[in-house]
């Protein structure tokens, strides 16, 4: 379960405005990357986000080209999660390989709004919002793991050291 500050964004966020395109070819650290999360959307956003917030929003979240950094700098933010009605398939893939929690959520979501706390029961498939209770298909084990390993490449590399 998390608990997180909401950051609200409408439909369509492209992966071009969640990591601007001008950097994507600069050797980057994760963390230098998040220095530029959202900048060309919300220029607030990469100097105010705090570890464990949120970001609720529309349709489509993560269209546009396959950039992983889409993924890697919300991550390296400290996003916590990103809730959306849907997702574009490649952005929600490279999430889940970054260890970033990607959540489907059709009810409840236009009543959320900047500034709000919302809970995540990821196992349960429920988020919570002002009291309310909004079910989503709760993750997979195997989603879920690759989650709390922090991405597909450490938990790999720890079912590999299982062995």
């Amino acid at each position: 379960m998390i608990e997180g500050r909401v950051w609200r964004y409408g439909d369509d966020v492209n992966t071009d405005v969640i990591f601007p395109g001008k950097y994507t070819y600069q050797p980057l650290t994760p963390e230098e990357m998040a220095t530029h999360a959202l900048e060309d959307l919300d220029p607030s956003f990469a100097k105010e986000v705090k570890p464990g917030d949120v970001i609720v929003a529309g349709t489509n979240f993560g269209c546009g080209s396959s950039r992983e950094q889409a993924a890697t700098c919300l991550k390296a933010a400290g996003v916590a999660a990103v809730i959306a009605k849907s997702f574009s398939r490649i952005f929600f893939r490279n999430a889940i390989n970054n260890g970033l929690p990607v959540i489907e959520l059709k009810e409840g979501i236009d009543e959320i709004e900047k500034g709000d706390t919302v809970k995540i029961d990821f196992q349960n498939g429920i988020v919570i919002h002002e009291g309310n209770e909004y079910h989503f298909p709760a993750l997979p084990a195997e989603v879920l793991a690759i989650l709390e390993d922090g991405g597909l490449i450490p938990h790999v590399r720890k079912e590999l050291g299982k062995g």
